[in-house]
């Protein structure tokens, strides 16, 4: 088990930005990317810490980004802190696994995601309209149903609160449509191949979301992709439609959550131990399901 990690604030570099989870630095043309141990929901971040969840966050990227490379290319260029540079080597055992060195992108204004499965706020859209992502789907369909094929519906990226979900002509507007089409089209690809792996692991992947860039005017995969932070996995041999799924992402805490007598505001109750435990442990079985690895 890795030491626990608030924030890094032992890197003596300017701070690119403090997430919900991940600290970033600034290196001039890179970032050192680093995932730390606290745990977000409802976009509000808790006082206390999953253990080994930064290690997983980022070995499940690095594991995914290393598959899907040659779909698109991505921004790691090392997850090897002996790599780093400007003396961050030094600090090797406090990054090791949960760090990586990228490429700083021109990231674009919108989150990409794509669904495959009605759950979230999809199923909310779908009870009221019959829609996802504004596009007519089947009458009938259950909550977590598999959807006649994986659907494309992007969402603004809001600097606090909740994104917006908006439609595929409003990203044509916001991106230009030759670029809207090509990260709609690349967003279903990874998708389809995440998913088609997933399954052969005994893992259903319903949902995820993918954030783009430019460099040099090429299209780049950036942020995170397919954790249990950025996607909802499901156990396939629970899956049964009608209801909510066995997870392996935070959605346990967001349903332990859904018992209390809280509104979703700073700030956040306390967490039980029994509750860390749990949340840690899926978060441990989720990189071992997928990778076939032990967790570093």
């Amino acid at each position: 088990m890795n030491p626990l990690m608030r924030q890094a604030d032992f890197i003596q570099l300017p701070l690119f930005v403090r997430g919900k989870v991940r600290d970033v630095y600034d290196l001039g043309d890179q970032l050192l990317i680093v995932v730390t141990d606290r745990i977000s929901a409802f976009d509000v971040v808790f006082a206390e810490l999953i253990p080994d969840k930064g290690a997983v966050l980022n070995s499940i990227a690095a594991f995914w980004f290393r598959r899907t490379q040659g779909i698109v290319p991505n921004h790691v260029m090392s997850t090897d802190p002996a790599t780093y540079p400007l003396g961050l080597a030094a600090y090797a055992d406090q990054l090791a696994g949960r760090s990586m060195l990228v490429r700083k992108i021109d990231m674009l204004p919108a989150e990409c995601i794509v669904r495959g499965y009605l759950e979230g706020s999809a199923l909310k859209e779908y009870k009221a309209s019959g829609t996802v992502g504004g596009m007519m789907m089947p009458a009938g369909l259950r909550q977590a149903d598999r959807l006649p094929e994986a659907v494309f519906t992007p969402s603004t990226k809001e600097a606090s609160g909740h994104d917006i979900n908006i439609t595929f002509s409003q990203l044509e507007q916001l991106l230009g449509q030759k670029l809207a089409r090509e990260i709609r089209a690349k967003s279903l690809q990874l998708y389809q191949e995440a998913s088609d792996y997933a399954l052969s692991r005994g893992i259903i992947l319903a949902d995820t979301k993918f954030e783009f860039g430019l460099c040099d005017g090429q299209l780049v995969l950036g942020d995170e992709i397919f954790t249990p932070d950025s996607s909802r996995f499901w156990e396939l041999s629970d899956y049964a439609p009608g209801r909510a799924q066995k997870s392996f992402d935070k959605q346990y805490l967001r349903e332990w959550l859904e018992t209390l007598d809280w509104d979703k505001t700073p700030p956040p109750p306390a967490l039980p131990e029994p509750v860390i435990a749990a949340t840690a442990a899926k978060y441990r079985e989720a990189y071992e399901r997928l990778t076939g690895n032990p967790l570093p």
